[in-house]
């Protein structure tokens, strides 16, 4: 008996499991939200009022001027023994360059203006110093601009030197000066022109000075003459002013990383006397060997009547420092 009630009460069981199993139970009703604003949350009173925000000022300011500066110096010595068999003359010679450039562009509007500065002495051994190089060059210009490629221009241009040049002649076996050929402001030009400019880039420029003017001044009386003319002054003068038409060319390019070509062409015509114009190139090759150091082989071609019936050359070669800024 006891072991009928035992199964009678497993029986039971399973089939209440197996009731409750059949049954569907919806199990979203057992489950309880959490009660709204459990954690209340204080909202803070706004106070919105204008701020002004302090602007730096930074004045920013906008540079139209570009300048450049070279300067360096030449040196060049050469010397050999009394008994050297080869020939040659003990020399020593120097000599200093300083160019300043600026430059303002605004719109179509452009000024430049270009200081060259050079000077150098060449000492042979039983001789008297000389001069080898003399020159100070300063010219001005400003321009509107017409087009891409074509400005009108205007500018005033300044030429001389630094000292006296002399002629020299041997007496009885010692080099002594002869005459005074020239010296500052002796002569001394300037020249004022008007007139179309052409530049196709940055490298070059052609000027054509339709309306040019020259003074030319000898300061020095030395070399005021009563029997002849003197670079083309009147005897006994010592201004004269021309009417002329005047071609300049500058270029300035780098031929490589290394080594540029810097070179001026002026032909200046008067009109009184077209046939008899004057010319002067002048060229420089630089090849940079290092930051500083650098060869230089310049050239100049001169022919100006008033001063010489034929062609005038100049020419050296020099190895020396120089040093242009910004790089």
């Amino acid at each position: 008996m006891k072991h009928i009630s035992t199964l009678s009460t497993v029986f039971l069981l399973v089939l209440q499991c197996t009731a409750f199993a059949q049954q569907d139970t919806d199990l979203n009703s057992l489950r309880q939200a959490p009660p709204k604003e459990s954690l209340p949350v204080k909202t803070p009173s706004l106070n919105i009022e204008e701020v002004t925000v302090p602007q730096s000022n930074l004045d920013l300011e906008i540079n139209y001027w570009r300048n450049w500066t070279t300067f360096g110096i030449n040196v060049n010595q050469a010397s050999f023994s009394d008994n050297w068999n080869g020939g040659g003359v003990n020399s020593f010679s120097i000599g200093g360059l300083f160019n300043h450039k600026s430059e303002y562009n605004k719109d179509d509007k452009n000024f430049h203006t270009e200081l060259m500065l050079q000077y150098g002495t060449l000492k042979n051994k039983d001789q008297l110093s000389r001069k080898s190089s003399d020159r100070i060059f300063w010219d001005n210009k400003g321009g509107v601009k017409l087009s891409k490629s074509w400005s009108f221009f205007a500018s005033l241009a300044l030429e001389t030197q630094f000292v006296a040049g002399y002629t020299y002649k041997d007496v009885d076996g010692e080099d002594t000066r002869d005459a005074l050929i020239s010296n500052f402001f002796a002569p001394g030009y300037i020249t004022e022109s008007v007139g179309i400019e052409f530049v196709p880039d940055k490298t070059f420029s052609l000027r054509f000075g339709t309306g040019t003017a020259r003074q030319t001044f000898i300061l020095d009386d030395r070399l005021v003459f009563n029997d002849r003319k003197s670079f083309g002054v009147d005897t006994g003068k010592n201004f004269r002013n021309e009417l002329a038409f005047q071609l300049v060319a500058n270029l300035n390019r780098d031929l490589s990383e290394n080594f540029n070509i810097k070179s001026r062409y002026a032909f200046f015509a008067n009109y009184n006397e077209l046939g008899e114009a004057s010319h002067r190139l002048d060229a420089t090759f630089t090849s940079r060997v290092s930051r500083v150091i650098n060869v230089s082989l310049s050239g100049v071609l001169w022919y100006d009547k008033n001063i010489s019936k034929s062609m005038q050359t100049s020419q050296s070669l020099a190895l020396g420092v120089m040093y242009k800024f910004p790089r």
